[in-house]
């Protein structure tokens, strides 16, 4: 790590206010698949410095899964979605209870949110989850967040945390995002990488596959990165089990991978455009009007769309895909699919959207 690169990181974990925590389940269980109370109390430990300091924590934790194997003495990890769902369902009480116990000590409250993808897609659930967040926040209360597998199918799983700490930790305005796990960070060539200024296809081919009794991987978390340093906060990846992580990270250490943030943050709104509301269908765009998306963050006229994929009403969720098959932003459209010009004629004279309404970029270079 440069000098400059190392100073830059200072300035950026030091000016953190909002801070979203994740670690997943090989960082919170042991060999033998059960929850590791020494973990748990280490890390529940931090977290309370963490508040003691004045800083808004959430919790994202993995572990439901793990412990329910634990509990019903399971030799791997469930193959089918009804036996996930009642190990889940086993093991999330045996999660909060470590958690409330741990905390207890610091004579912290903790309170359980359970979500499921659909929570983040509706715009109100998701306006209510973050105002659910905020509300515990003035409680002295600590949010702590799981997927809801127990009622979870495959349409609306997030399939692992990592994900679901991305949109928590965008949903929240957070300015960091540390995901832990059981490595010391992204690992390119056995040699770890100390600072990621941009993530790219580069880094997400490199990145590793899951544990066995996680859903996630470094591939995961390196997406999860994304998502949050495109919308403008920075994010961490390191070692659960490295002493005190949480609070040599906060004092600036160079521990982990940190993931710089982009020079512009995303808006509340973009955010949840961007990356939280599903795709309702896909607008294929010409080379011209990908380039004015991508490069000079002009509103998409009709005349660029050449073909459309998927039935939507006026006001959806839309990807827009450029020539070459890859999406390059999404926004709301101002048609509904049936009413969508015809490529093969000239879009009629009112067929310009309203002025400022523009795409919100999905990992575009600008939106």
């Amino acid at each position: 790590m440069t000098v400059p690169e190392a100073r830059s990181r200072q300035q950026i974990v030091s000016g953190a206010r909002r801070v979203v925590v994740k670690v997943g389940t090989n960082a919170v269980t042991d060999a033998a698949g059960r929850l590791d109370a020494k973990v748990i109390a280490d890390l529940s430990g931090q977290i309370a410095g963490m508040l003691r300091g004045g800083l808004e924590v959430t919790l994202v934790s993995s572990g439901a899964i793990g412990a329910g194997m634990a509990e019903l003495n399971l030799p791997a990890r469930p193959q089918t979605l009804p036996l996930l769902q009642a190990t889940a369902a086993v093991g999330q009480g045996q999660l909060m209870r470590a958690f409330h116990d741990a905390f207890q000590g610091f004579a912290i409250k903790v309170a359980q949110i359970l979500l499921t993808r659909d929570d983040f897609q509706d715009r109100t659930r998701y306006l209510n989850i973050r105002n659910t967040i905020a509300a515990l926040a003035d409680c002295h209360a600590l949010p702590i967040i799981n997927e809801n597998d127990t009622v979870s199918v495959d349409e609306i799983r997030f399939g692992d945390n990592d994900l679901i700490a991305a949109l928590v930790a965008n949903l929240a305005d957070a300015d960091l995002l540390l995901l832990l796990t059981d490595v010391d960070g992204y690992l390119r060539g056995g040699k770890l990488v100390e600072v990621i200024q941009r993530m790219d296809e580069p880094a997400l081919s490199a990145a590793g596959a899951a544990g066995k009794r996680g859903m996630g991987g470094m591939r995961s978390k390196l997406q999860a990165a994304g998502m949050v340093t495109g919308a403008g906060a920075a994010a961490v990846i390191a070692n659960a089990r490295t002493p005190d992580v949480i609070s040599r990270l906060l004092a600036g250490e160079s521990l982990g991978t940190m993931c710089m943030p982009a020079a512009r943050r995303m808006s509340a709104r973009r955010r949840w455009i961007g990356h939280a509301a599903r795709a309702a269908g896909k607008l294929h765009v010409d080379g011209g009007a990908a380039e004015a998306l991508r490069r000079r963050g002009k509103s998409l006229l009709p005349s660029g769309v050449v073909a459309v994929t998927g039935r939507f009403a006026k006001g959806a969720n839309v990807a827009v895909v450029g020539p070459d098959g890859r999406q390059i932003a999404r926004g709301l459209s101002n048609y509904s699919s049936g009413l969508m010009p015809n490529p093969a004629r000239p879009p009629r004279p009112h067929a310009r959207p309203r002025r400022g309404e523009r795409f919100a970029g999905a990992g575009a270079p600008k939106v």
